[in-house]
């Protein structure tokens, strides 16, 4: 996790505010899930949504998400999990959908196995958020390389991001270089120990208008 300042900034980034319904894609171990949580209050709702692709896992995903509901203080968030494709069909109409480091899965073997597409998935989330509602991306960088090491390398080039979401009907609201890192040299993966938790980084906002 980041340090508090970037926490705070990232949240404020996603405009997720008191009230809010916030889709956290692909939780993991729930950290963003809990301070969305907070962020939205009681009177907000959290869907953390376990992509039925990787819900065989041995960490059990869902089950986790489905522990992380009961914890005290936590009334407000909820544990769902389907297909990428069928998100529409399995969560209510959103303020936020948040993809934290999964936006380059969509283009790997795993996530497509159920025939899922990262086009396909951009649609879903168009038909998730209300008009308005945000669609914020943070993922690991790889400037100029397309789509072509999201399998390889965990990274995907921001100008690829950005071309596949605006296709599906999205405005691009704002971009942030917080998580930047010019010492990245974009080539190992994002998991190598010479770069772990510290990937060059982008953050954009999208916009249903």
């Amino acid at each position: 996790m980041y340090e508090q300042s970037k926490v705070s900034e990232l949240i404020r980034f996603a405009r997720a505010a008191a009230g809010s319904t916030v889709i956290d894609v692909y939780p993991g171990d729930g950290d963003w899930t809990r301070l969305f949580s907070d962020a939205v209050g009681p009177e907000g709702r959290v869907y953390s949504f376990v992509p039925a692709e990787v819900a065989h896992f041995k960490n059990d995903p869902v089950g986790l998400m489905r522990a992380l509901a009961k914890e005290p203080g936590r009334e407000n968030v909820e544990a769902v999990s389907a297909d990428l494709a069928a998100m529409p069909q399995a969560t209510p109409q959103a303020d936020v959908v948040w993809l934290h480091l999964f936006y380059h899965d969509l283009h790997t073997t795993l996530m497509q196995a159920r025939g899922a597409t990262a086009a396909q998935f951009n649609r879903a989330v168009h038909d998730r958020l209300k008009p308005g509602g945000y669609y914020v991306i943070v993922d690991h960088a790889a400037p100029g390389t397309g789509t072509g090491e999201a399998q390889s390398l965990h990274r995907i080039d921001p100008a690829s991001v950005r071309e596949e979401v605006e296709a599906a009907g999205f405005v691009l609201d704002e971009e942030s270089s917080l998580l930047a890192n010019k010492d990245d040299p974009h080539t190992v993966k994002a998991f190598d120990p010479s770069v772990k938790g510290k990937t060059d980084r982008f953050a954009y906002r999208f916009v249903r208008r």
